[in-house]
């Protein structure tokens, strides 16, 4: 048998037995969601604003476009992680998602 630092062991006692949390984190599922949703809303905000635009240019409607896109890419990303990670896709867990 191998030398195994207890150290850096993620076990419950001394027996070795590796306790695994794959509870889903809340907060940040809703974090991702709230950033896929409102960059969603701005992405399409930043599309009407070209297409009527509003302001007088269509600057405003490009610089709406771009941070709804800023807001929707980390809001789509960690909302499929945890969409795949509830599924039970092989590869996916909860623990793939930061603590805020």
């Amino acid at each position: 048998m191998a030398y195994v630092d207890r150290t850096f062991s993620i076990s419950d006692d001394d027996t070795g037995t590796f306790i695994v949390h794959n509870r889903p984190p809340i907060k940040e599922i809703g974090l991702a969601i709230s950033l896929l949703v409102i960059g969603a809303v701005g992405i399409i905000a930043g599309l009407v604003m070209i297409v009527n635009k509003t302001g007088g240019d269509r600057g405003h409607g490009i610089a709406f476009s771009i941070l709804g896109a800023l807001l929707f890419m980390p809001g789509f990303y960690y909302s499929r992680i945890a969409y795949y990670a509830y599924k039970g896709y092989k590869g996916f867990s909860f623990s793939n998602i930061p603590a805020v």
